[in-house]
């Protein structure tokens, strides 16, 4: 638990905050190794959305990546993404037919992204071969979306699948398991009143 609970005024109860950051194995079959991120309202488990949930994952995602490069990938309506990140100074790159990449965008961008891009579903993958173009992948993601990552995650520290809308990511690591991904978010986030479990 990043912050501990505080008594209730006047029923001694624990008050938890309002925000959890549920951290789970999760069995995508095969060898496939995953972690679920679920951020939701802890009194009514529905996802954390807006401006809130912005400043968390962009927080929670330069932790999880440490000192290795990342890139933040879109395969659908580029063009929105495309006069979002013109009019915002985002450095993207065309990547293939349908996909831009955004390489390593900083805490401030990544923020404006999950809060501007909340109902797009997209990419982050994170490591040495986040430093420079994929051009296969890439090309795969034009095509397939994001399960161009199953293939190729374990080139990667991690591959992300965000659906900031849900409240939800999937991270596809064979290095990163739920105890590990709690120990690199936990600094990050402990200026939120957030509690992070493992709800298994």
């Amino acid at each position: 638990m990043s912050t501990p609970g505080t008594a209730a005024p006047g029923n001694g109860a624990l008050e938890l905050p309002p925000f959890s950051l549920d951290v789970q194995a999760l069995d995508l079959g095969g060898d496939i190794k995953a972690v679920a991120l679920e951020l939701v309202e802890t009194e009514n488990r529905e996802p954390v959305r807006g401006r809130d949930a912005a400043e968390i994952w962009s927080a929670v995602f330069p932790a999880l990546a440490g000192n290795e490069s990342y890139a933040v990938d879109f395969f659908s309506h580029i063009e929105r993404v495309r006069e979002f990140c013109k009019t915002r100074e985002i450095p993207l790159r065309d990547a293939a037919e349908r996909c831009v990449v955004l390489p390593q965008p900083n805490q401030e961008q990544l923020q404006q992204i999950f809060e501007r891009l909340e109902g797009e579903t997209f990419g982050i993958r994170a490591g040495r071969s986040a430093q420079s173009a994929d051009a296969a992948l890439e090309g795969n993601l034009s095509k397939w979306g994001l399960n161009a990552y199953q293939p190729v995650y374990a080139g990667y520290t991690f591959c992300a699948i965000c659906e900031p809308e849900d409240g939800w990511v999937t991270l596809l690591s064979e290095s990163l398991w739920p105890s590990e991904v709690i120990r690199r978010v936990r600094p990050a986030v402990e200026r939120f009143d957030i509690h992070i479990a493992r709800p298994n």
